[in-house]
């Protein structure tokens, strides 16, 4: 069964977008049929998949608004996964989706009718508490949460923890975390490992065992268009995501077992 997973955080400069490019790229190497959807606004998953965001014909937007169907809006990107791109168009779609009907469910809907065609389906939120986020976090099984090891970081799952809480008590009861990622991870920092400790006491097995450290050509990789493994298949960013790839996946199988 596909997984729809979330990357969100209402903080910005996570590495949420990082982590969005790259996941995909990596779920996608170990032979799953991987769609990304990118709905921010700044198109940043766009550009970092090698497709130009100011030279689209149609985007997310035109298909949260019925103005266009999903084959037309969908593109193969340079990481080897389907893409639905966005560009600055998506801020029309917050004024827009208001006066629509359903309009929290407008993106699982897209998703549910496309959903058998891939194993997995990740979604880069914005990193605000909007409709966009909404609708994501709707559309989402599970949540994965990238977040620096510092104070303010704290602070910024705290309330992401509470939109996550209503939208599972008010649309969708069956959202969960998936997994807490810590990225740009120093381990020489002390506030490193003490905001470590504050996140295993409180969320336990959902802190992923994975972290993605501070690496140059992690942070080049967008510039050229491509997922860090396609930039640098040794680099340690890469090295890391596709460890964290293999961990969601032995997660998902083990899931699955219990399932059945």
């Amino acid at each position: 069964m596909s997984k729809v997973l979330a990357i969100a955080n209402q903080k910005g400069g996570v590495g949420k977008t990082t982590t969005s490019v790259n996941l995909a790229a990596s779920l996608s190497v170990t032979r799953n049929r991987v769609l990304l959807i990118d709905m921010d606004p700044q198109g940043n998953a766009t550009m970092g998949s090698g497709v130009d965001k100011s030279e689209l014909k149609y985007s997310i937007y035109e298909l949260l608004t019925d103005q266009a169907v999903f084959a037309s809006v969908v593109k193969r990107s340079d990481g080897e996964y389907d893409l639905i791109p966005a560009n600055g168009d998506l801020v029309s779609a917050e004024v827009e989706l208001i006066s629509l009907e359903n309009r929290e469910l407008r993106l699982r809907n897209i998703i549910e009718a496309n959903r058998k065609h891939y194993d997995f389906i990740v979604i880069d939120c914005p990193p605000a508490l909007s409709m966009l986020t909404i609708n994501s976090l709707v559309a989402a099984d599970g949540v994965v949460i990238p977040m620096q090891c510092e104070y303010y970081a704290l602070e910024g799952l705290s309330a992401l923890m509470d939109t996550i809480s209503a939208i599972q008590d008010r649309i969708n009861p069956t959202l969960k975390i998936e997994g807490i990622l810590r990225t740009m991870y120093d381990p020489r920092n002390k506030l490193t490992s003490e905001v470590n400790g504050q996140l295993f006491n409180y969320f336990g097995d959902a802190v992923y065992r994975t972290v993605v450290p501070r690496n140059i050509r992690l942070a080049e990789a967008p510039s050229y268009g491509k997922p860090v493994i396609k930039y640098d298949r040794k680099s340690r960013g890469a090295i890391a995501y596709l460890a964290l790839a293999g961990e969601m996946l032995r997660r998902h199988d083990e899931s699955a077992r219990a399932i059945q």
